[in-house]
């Protein structure tokens, strides 16, 4: 097998059909591609809404529906399907992960394939993710670091403009460039990557898993990259709720900080943990109470500060 898609739909049906639209347009789908969506045991219509519409548009040669027996999270969802074709007779040369809320233009994933088939040396590569209208998103990041973390808490001008090499946003590239990381919504792996690393890490139910994929492979020498050149419409936080546009921020979800201290603990030990943690906090404050001196609007999702020492090392301990 040439390519595998692996999309992972839980109750976002009507997403899922039209992202299987778009790989059903003319080049959108190579040759000896095959798509799975897994889903997450959405307990809705979801299986039989997607199932008819495989059926009801032939998308059944290339397409099939995996329901899984709960809901795991991305890392779950993905590994079900990834795992099952690496089993298979014809294991795939590259594993695309692909958000339900995406829609694909026309040669995106060849662009990417014929990427890591120029650079045999790099294990990823991300597309670049935009809104309907074309306009680009963040997509290409540097991996977290304790200057990055104070730099997100505090929130001072002149701090950020020292700090801006360490950021984890980066400005959006224009060309092809070598990464961190990138968004796991359109994010294609190598086969040599998966047999190195393994599969990604299922103690992540939602959000750092790409993080913690791609630092996993760097330390095994497979860099990550991105490429513009390959356009994906990404319907931001339409899958998830936790970063919808234009909407008040929700308050952060209890899986978002074990994902965080997760990720911290496993790459960077405990000290490190613990010492990014004190420093957060501190320097939230600090910045909060900067911001209201001035008077400058406060956008922060409730209760922020709150949650983030709740989940600190310092209230949870060390444990995973």
């Amino acid at each position: 097998m040439k390519l595998l898609v692996v999309i992972v739909n839980y109750r976002t049906a009507r997403l899922t059909i039209d992202c299987l639209q778009s790989l059903a347009a003319e080049g959108a789908l190579p040759v000896g591609g095959r798509v799975v969506v897994t889903d997450n045991a959405s307990g809705d219509d979801s299986v039989a809404t997607i199932q008819a519409a495989i059926d009801a548009h032939g998308w059944g040669a290339w397409a099939s529906l995996m329901p899984l027996p709960k809901n795991g999270g991305f890392a779950y969802g993905n590994n079900a399907a990834i795992r099952a074709a690496r089993e298979s007779d014809d294991p795939p040369e590259y594993v695309w992960l692909l958000n339900s809320d995406t829609l694909v233009h026309p040669g995106a994933v060849q662009t990417l394939i014929t990427y890591l088939e120029r650079h045999p040396t790099v294990g990823m590569v991300g597309s670049r993710l935009e809104d309907p209208d074309g306009t680009p998103q963040c997509s290409v990041f540097r991996f977290p670091s304790l200057l990055s973390e104070l730099d997100e808490a505090l929130r001072v001008g002149f701090v950020h403009r020292l700090l801006v090499n360490h950021v984890i946003l980066r400005p959006i590239p224009t060309e092809a460039c070598p990464a961190d990381w990138v968004a796991g919504a359109s994010l294609l792996v190598r086969r040599e990557v998966f047999d190195a690393i393994g599969l990604l890490d299922e103690g992540y139910f939602l959000y750092y898993e790409e993080v913690d994929f791609c630092l996993r492979a760097a330390r095994a020498n497979w860099p990550c990259a991105y490429e513009p050149a390959s356009r994906v419409v990404h319907l931001v936080g339409q899958s998830s709720g936790v970063t919808v546009r234009d909407q008040a921020l929700p308050r952060r979800p209890r899986y978002w900080f074990d994902s965080r201290r997760r990720y911290f603990l496993l790459n960077h030990g405990r000290l490190f943990t613990a010492v990014l943690d004190a420093v957060w906090a501190s320097a939230f404050l600090v910045g909060r109470t900067l911001l209201r001196l001035r008077r400058k609007p406060i956008f922060d999702p409730p209760q922020l500060w709150r949650d983030y020492v709740r989940h600190s090392v310092f209230v949870r301990g060390f444990g995973l």
